[in-house]
C-alpha cells in the first residue's frame, strides 16, 4: 500500500522536519505493509536547502501591506509554482493508495499560503477519489474567507480520518465547520522522536554545573504568526534575552543559544551573544552558540545535551519533553499553550512579556529539578502511537477497496 503524506518537512524550522519523520517511521512501522512518501508543500526536496534571508525579507515587506494586499501578492507569488507542482502532485497521488495532510499547523491563514497549498492537494485527491487522512494538524482561529472556501474543499473528500493536536485547534475546527465533520483529539507525532531509528541517547557525563539551552527566535517570525502583539510576547528583543544570561551567569550557570534550524534566527542568536559580550565580561566556556542545525537529528542531538530548555518553538519543547529534558515554554501562539496544558507542564508556561529575569531563571531551575513525571511521559507517548495507528488502520480500510479494484 502506497500512502502520501503532505507537509512542510524540509523547512529550515527542523521541528517541522522531526515530525514528519516521526509520521513516516510510525506509519511504515509494520514491515512492509505501507510504503510512505512525504512531499513538501512548498516543494523542496531536501534539508537545508531553504532561503532564509529572503524569507526574511519577505516577511517584513508583507508585514507593512494591508491583509487584503498581502493575500493578492502571496497567490500572485505562488501561482506558476504551484501550477508545476499540481502536476507533479498529481501523478503521484494516482499511483498511490491514499493521502494524508499532517502533521504541524497547517490549517492556518497565513495570507492564503497553506489554503493555496492544501486546496492544490486537495484537487488532486478529489480528481482521483483517493482516501484522505487530515493528522495532528494545528489549526488557526481567524481563517479569511478565500481561505475557507479553498480549506473547504476537503468536505468533498473520501475521508478516512481527522484529528487534531490540541483542544485550541479542535475548538478553531469547529467554529470553522460546525456541520462537521468533528475532529479527533490525538497527541503531536514529534513526541514520537525517541522510536526514531536515528535516535541515539547521549552518554552520560559527570555532574556539572548546570546548562541552560535557550532556543531563539526571530520576533519577526514571532510577528508574523503569533497569536498577540509583538510587544506583549516574552523574549521578543534582544535586550530580554541579555538581562536572562546576565542573571544565569551570575548564577554560575552555563548557557548555550541555539535555534531549530531557520537561518534568521541563527543571525538573530548570533546579535545576542554580541550584545551579552558588548555589555558585560564573560568567562570563558560560560556562553556559547551552537552550529546552526541542518538536520532534524543535529537539532536532537543540541536538546539531548542540555539540563533544562527555554524556547518559543513548539517542537524544540515537544522535543525536549519526548526526550526527557526540562523544559520552559514561551507563550506567543496559542499551539505552544497547548501543548504545555496537555502534558501538565502550565507551571512551566510563560505568557507574561513583564516577568522579570530572575524569575524565569528560578523557573528554570526549578524545572530542570523537577524533571518530567515518567509515569505521565509514558503514558503520553503511548497515546501518541496509538493516535497514529489508529489513523493507519482507518487508511488502510478506506483504501482496500481501491486495491482490490486495481
Amino acid at each position: 500500500m502506497k500512502v502520501l503524506v503532505f507537509n512542510v518537512k524540509y523547512s529550515e524550522n527542523l521541528g517541522d522536519g522531526l515530525l514528519a519523520e516521526c509520521v513516516e517511521a510510525a506509519l511504515a512501522s509494520r514491515g512492509g505493509e505501507i510504503e510512505v512518501e512525504t512531499i513538501d508543500l512548498a516543494g523542496r526536496r531536501a534539508f537545508a536547502a531553504g532561503h532564509g534571508a529572503r524569507r526574511r525579507l519577505a516577511l517584513g515587506f508583507l508585514s507593512q501591506l494591508p491583509s487584503h494586499a498581502r493575500r493578492r501578492f502571496v497567490r500572485a507569488a505562488l501561482e506558476n509554482r504551484l501550477s508545476r507542482l499540481q502536476t507533479e502532485w498529481d501523478a503521484k497521488i494516482a499511483a498511490a493508495d491514499a493521502v494524508v495532510i499532517g502533521g504541524g499547523n497547517l490549517f492556518q491563514d497565513d495570507d492564503l499560503n497553506f489554503p493555496l497549498k492544501i486546496a492544490t492537494v486537495l484537487d488532486c485527491v478529489l480528481r482521483h477519489d483517493r482516501p484522505l487522512a487530515i493528522y495532528a494538524v494545528g489549526v488557526s482561529k481567524h481563517w479569511s474567507k478565500e481561505a475557507y472556501d479553498l480549506f473547504a474543499r476537503l468536505k468533498r473528500a473520501r475521508l478516512a480520518h481527522l484529528s487534531v493536536r490540541d483542544v485550541f485547534a479542535q475548538d478553531a475546527w469547529r467554529d470553522h465547520f460546525p456541520e462537521g465533520p468533528d475532529p479527533k483529539l490525538v497527541r503531536d507525532p514529534g513526541l514520537l522522536v525517541q522510536a526514531l531509528p536515528t535516535n541515539v541517547k547521549p552518554l552520560a557525563l559527570p555532574k556539572r554545573q548546570m546548562t541552560v539551552g535557550i532556543c531563539v527566535t526571530d520576533p519577526v517570525i514571532l510577528q508574523r504568526h503569533a497569536d498577540a502583539r509583538t510587544a506583549s510576547i516574552p523574549f521578543s528583543a534582544v535586550s530580554a534575552y541579555r538581562d536572562l544570561i546576565g542573571v544565569l551567569l551570575d548564577d554560575d550557570h552555563r548557557v548555550t543559544l541555539f535555534c531549530n534550524g531557520a537561518c534568521e534566527d541563527q543571525a538573530f542568536a548570533q546579535r545576542i551573544i554580541s550584545s551579552v559580550s558588548k555589555h558585560r565580561a564573560v568567562k570563558h566556556g560560560a556562553m556559547d552558540i551552537s552550529r546552526r542545525p541542518l538536520l532534524p537529528d543535529d537539532l536532537v542531538r543540541t536538546i539531548q545535551s542540555m539540563d533544562v530548555v527555554l524556547a518559543h518553538r513548539l517542537h524544540a519543547c515537544i522535543a525536549a519533553y519526548a526526550l526527557g529534558v526540562p523544559h520552559v515554554g514561551l507563550g506567543w501562539d496559542k499551539k505552544v499553550e497547548g501543548f504545555f496544558n496537555s502534558v501538565g507542564r502550565e507551571n512551566y508556561f510563560v505568557k507574561d512579556a513583564l516577568l522579570p529575569p530572575d524569575q524565569i531563571a528560578s523557573m528554570l531551575k526549578a524545572a530542570q529539578n523537577e524533571g518530567i513525571d515518567a509515569l505521565r511521559h509514558e503514558a503520553i507517548i503511548a497515546e501518541a502511537r496509538a493516535g497514529i495507528s489508529n489513523m493507519r488502520r482507518h487508511l488502510v480500510d478506506y483504501a482496500r477497496p481501491v486495491m482490490l479494484q486495481v
